[in-house]
């Protein structure tokens, strides 16, 4: 696809152009999950190291800055406040002594679980009548988009 296609026409370029919408789509979710949050005493930036920290006990900030589409300086700054904030715990990877790991404290496991909720609420609620496979279509494209954004 070309950016002279028909598809990028220039009189209906919000409709056309995707990167709209995914901005849209994002900033949307941002706006509702962060509104969730609030309650809880979370923000997006917590919100996205508690997700990081769903799927493994414990990452390295490098990895949860890589995982989070972050700056390295800005996970590191924001890991910090979580741990003042009781939410996680750091410690020398015990494999790698150059790498910081990031852990969740039970505090931070069950902040983690009641964002999640609210995050499934939203998920739930956002794709009504949209099939398991339109969503792992979307989800495929969404990465294709996102691998080649990383070479260009």
């Amino acid at each position: 696809m070309q950016a002279g296609d028909q598809a990028f026409s220039k009189k209906r370029m919000r409709r056309d152009w995707p990167f709209y919408w995914i901005s849209r789509v994002n900033g949307r979710y941002v706006q509702v999950l962060e509104k969730r949050l609030k309650p809880l005493n979370l923000d997006m930036p917590r919100w996205r190291v508690l997700m990081c920290l769903y799927e493994d006990e414990h990452q390295s900030i490098s990895e949860i800055a890589e995982a989070s589409v972050l700056k390295l300086n800005t996970a590191t700054k924001i890991v910090q406040r979580m741990v003042a904030d009781g939410l996680v715990t750091t410690r020398v990877r015990p494999t790698d002594g150059r790498a910081t790991d990031v852990g969740l404290t039970p505090y931070g496991d069950r902040m983690r679980q009641l964002a999640m909720a609210e995050a499934d609420g939203i998920l739930a609620a956002s794709f009504v009548n949209i099939s398991s496979e339109e969503m792992a279509a979307l989800n495929g494209l969404l990465e294709k988009v996102f691998d080649r954004l990383g070479d260009v």
